[in-house]
């Protein structure tokens, strides 16, 4: 890929166009490499560098570009020097794994939400990532670096209608406030999770056509709400325990 087309991947319609996202920086590239072992999709990347990182291991084809180059190429305010562009997963990368939960994310808006949910479900492991039609781009530079490279490592897919989930899962929670606690038995019998919008959470009409059953994080009620990372955070590891 040309200097210039990957300088347009910053921008959600160019990386729906040309199948690729970028990926700034040392920690992420690695986490790119590690992956590509395993994985032969994520051999297909190719580098942008600086002279710095010119003798970056590896056999991936590689561009040497000036730092002037770098600081429009990349995301960041200060750029490391080294920048992979890397081909988006196709749907049929994703296939549901013996055993695997997933997790909805309805409309999240936080790139930093995002990147941070997937570091979890990474962690966890198991878990599968479906994301509503609105919801942040996961592809983001924002949440690609926020995943710290776990955005390689859990299933992803976007534009997963609310109406979608009946036909998929036959048990589907949701997080809520006046649910039961999470701490119950019966909240690992589910196939699904599902987690509302930051402000918004999930309309309730929509909820009560997936007849969900609806869980709570017991907490001493001094604030409104939990972070929605936070809370996903807490729920996977209720679910692991």
């Amino acid at each position: 890929m040309k200097l210039d087309d990957a300088k347009k991947l910053q921008q959600k319609k160019y990386r729906q166009s040309f199948g690729y996202f970028l990926l700034e920086g040392e920690h992420l590239v690695l986490e790119l490499q590690k992956a590509a072992e395993t994985n032969p999709h994520w051999q297909q990347a190719q580098l942008f560098v600086t002279s710095a990182y010119q003798d970056w291991p590896g056999t991936w084809p590689r561009q040497l570009v000036s730092e002037r180059q770098m600081a429009q190429l990349a995301d960041t305010k200060t750029p490391q020097g080294i920048v992979a562009v890397a081909p988006l997963p196709a749907a049929t990368d994703t296939a549901v794994m013996a055993g695997e939960r997933a997790v909805y994310l309805h409309e999240v808006q936080d790139p930093g939400n995002l990147g941070t949910i997937l570091r979890t479900l990474a962690w966890f492991g198991g878990f599968r990532c479906l994301l509503s039609p609105g919801s942040v781009d996961p592809y983001n530079p924002k949440v690609v670096r926020a995943s710290m490279g776990a955005i390689f490592h859990v299933p992803l897919e976007t534009e997963v209608s609310l109406d979608a989930l009946s036909s998929r899962y036959k048990r589907i929670a949701c997080l809520d406030i006046g649910g039961t606690a999470i701490t119950d038995a019966d909240f690992q019998q589910y196939d699904c999770y599902l987690f509302g919008n930051e402000a918004r959470g999930v309309p309730a009409d929509a909820l009560s056509a997936l007849n969900v059953r609806r869980f709570t994080i017991p907490g001493a009620a001094t604030v409104e709400s939990l972070n929605l990372a936070s809370a996903v955070n807490m729920a996977a590891y209720e679910l692991k325990r």
